[in-house]
């Protein structure tokens, strides 16, 4: 019916709900008009979009540092799984695929950052990247696998993973993916030690060890940098691969241990297709992540469930009936 209704639009201006941050702190979730279709272009009906808890949070808190296209009214979310249901006359070979789109700016009267938490949203084509329609839900995940790989894709593998949200156990999932050794992983939140893990998940109160060779933060945590430098062996690593206003550290001990920082930038299609390829092998799970799924007309309720820790590991938005 929805599709039959988006079909009815073509050639006139197209409607979609969306989620509006329209300041820091307050939700709404209201009808946005469409920016026209181009040649290369798809429309996806969204099934379900996920909720940041880095830069979203960042978004909701307003404490997102400024940067280009940043500002209020804005469209959030980067995890949005649906399927194509019309497509511009070069990309029609598309509809009916199951896609997962990175975010999306496509909207008039709010800005597209990142734009994917909406009913149905316009892309080019190449953003959109199939992913088997089995993986329901959790295709959401698609884009912190990405970033999880690709913190860790180009240096020395981890020994220490610093947080184990959803982030970290992503990361995790993927070193033993690779064939790689079970990290450890620091966790500060008894909710978030408690499972059945193939790897250590430790209070780094009960951790003294001292010559970590390869440390990830991602927690986003900016004061844990001073915590970690003396838990490296001398030219150790540290990778920041959260989200940062800003980072300081004491200089003496980094100086001290010749320690090197890298930061991890955001993840590239390349680490998409990785990611992908890892998952249709078997070797790379998505499951048992998700742990909360609300409709997408509950996003004033949902939004700061997300960010709440604890329990909730991830906040998915459900549109099918929205």
């Amino acid at each position: 019916m929805i599709i039959a209704y988006m079909a009815q639009q073509w050639g006139s201006a197209m409607n979609t709900l969306a989620i509006v941050l329209e300041e820091p702190g307050t939700v709404s979730h209201r009808t946005l008009a469409l920016n026209p279709m181009a040649d290369n272009d798809i429309l996806v009906e969204i099934a379900w979009s996920g909720i940041s808890t880095g830069t979203e949070k960042l978004l909701w808190s307003g404490k997102m540092p400024a940067f280009p296209g940043m500002g209020y009214p804005l469209v959030p979310g980067y995890e949005s799984v649906g399927r194509v249901v019309d497509a511009g006359r070069e990309s029609r070979g598309r509809i009916g695929e199951w896609v997962f789109v990175p975010g999306a700016n496509c909207y008039v009267g709010a800005r597209g950052l990142f734009g994917g938490a909406a009913s149905h949203v316009i892309v080019p084509a190449a953003r959109a990247l199939a992913v088997p329609e089995a993986l329901g839900a959790d295709a959401v995940l698609m884009a912190l696998a990405a970033t999880a790989f690709h913190a860790i894709a180009d240096g020395p593998a981890p020994d220490l993973i610093v947080g184990h949200g959803i982030l970290g156990r992503l990361m995790a999932r993927i070193l033993r993916a690779r064939g790689e050794a079970a990290p450890v992983i620091w966790e500060t939140d008894p909710a978030r030690r408690a499972g059945d893990f193939d790897y250590t998940v430790v209070d780094p109160a009960a951790d003294d060890r001292r010559d970590y060779g390869a440390i990830v933060e991602a927690s986003g945590a900016a004061g844990v940098v001073d915590t970690l430098i003396p838990r490296l062996a001398r030219g150790g690593e540290i990778v920041l691969a959260g989200f940062y206003d800003r980072i300081n550290f004491a200089f003496p001990p980094a100086f001290m241990r010749e320690a090197r920082l890298r930061i991890a930038a955001e993840f590239t299609p390349d680490d998409l297709h990785a990611v992908r390829s890892l998952i249709g092998a078997g070797v790379l799970r998505l499951d048992g992540l998700v742990s909360h799924v609300r409709s997408a007309t509950e996003a004033a309720h949902a939004y700061p469930m997300a960010f709440a820790g604890g329990d909730c590991l991830k906040m998915v938005l459900d549109w099918r009936h929205a």
